[in-house]
């Protein structure tokens, strides 16, 4: 279980960027631009969590503080009761994370990226080779397995790096926009790993755009605009506190309720 609890964090906007006057985005106070300054969440185990907001919203820097990429000014992460602010390394090897930016040596094969990671994070010899296998296999690489990185369609990236990102079996996923590019049978792919993940027990928090995927996929759903979190809670709750059964527009009605539209 992942508990996310009153997380805020701050950047120090530059001389250059304060003088150009008035900025029309209010976190921006006092030479600083306040991303994140109130998000709170939890996901229980064989849950999946639906990251939502408007770009700008403060979910990657959210993600990244969940990734201990960052560190934040206040509050706290807890992952089966650790503390992962206070205990990075204990973060770092509980939490399986993609996001855009994570990378694939290029000269190295889809199957070294991933053996790679793999023994990062310790694994070797036949448990290495099982466990492997076992990803190679539900994320459909067997084809590509042996190209060089640098030489792999935007899917196959994606796959791979899925693959390097849960190698180690972490106890959380967290996957920020994982389907945003690609084509529709990739897509589906990435989405019945994430509901094995889910069968597994194994709690997933993916941010998206994508509400048709929320409700494919998500038990519940945690809102954020303006660098505050101001839903947590079921899809059932959603769409009755949004008034309306299709998630699109709960989403918009939720906004405009909470002043952030």
């Amino acid at each position: 279980m992942i508990e996310v609890k009153a997380l805020k964090k701050r950047f120090k906007l530059t001389k250059e960027h304060q003088q150009k006057g008035k900025s029309k985005d209010v976190r921006e106070h006092d030479g600083y631009f306040h991303s994140v300054q109130n998000v709170s969440f939890s996901c229980s185990q064989g849950e999946v969590l639906g990251l939502l907001g408007p770009n700008g919203a403060g979910k990657t820097t959210t993600l990244r503080m969940l990734s201990t990429a960052l560190t934040p000014d206040s509050g706290h992460i807890h992952i089966n009761g650790q503390n992962i602010v206070k205990k990075p390394l204990i973060g770092r090897k509980s939490i399986g994370f993609l996001s855009g930016s994570t990378g694939l040596y290029g000269r190295l094969s889809a199957r070294e990226n991933v053996e790679y990671f793999a023994k990062l994070h310790g694994l070797k010899g036949k448990t290495l080779k099982l466990r492997c296998e076992a990803l190679f296999d539900m994320l459909d690489m067997t084809s590509f397995l042996d190209k060089r990185a640098e030489h792999l369609s935007t899917g196959m990236k994606q796959k791979a790096s899925i693959a390097r990102a849960v190698v180690h079996q972490p106890d959380v996923v967290v996957l920020d926009e994982p389907t945003t590019g690609l084509d529709i049978m990739t897509t589906q792919t990435v989405i019945n790993f994430i509901r094995g993940l889910k069968n597994n027990g194994t709690p997933v928090i993916f941010s998206t755009h994508h509400l048709d995927e929320v409700a494919l996929l998500c038990d519940r759903i945690c809102v954020i605009d303006k660098g505050v979190s101001f839903f947590d809670d079921s899809i059932a709750q959603f769409k009755a506190q949004g008034n309306s059964e299709e998630l699109n527009q709960a989403f918009m009605n939720l906004l405009q309720g909470a002043g952030h539209v």
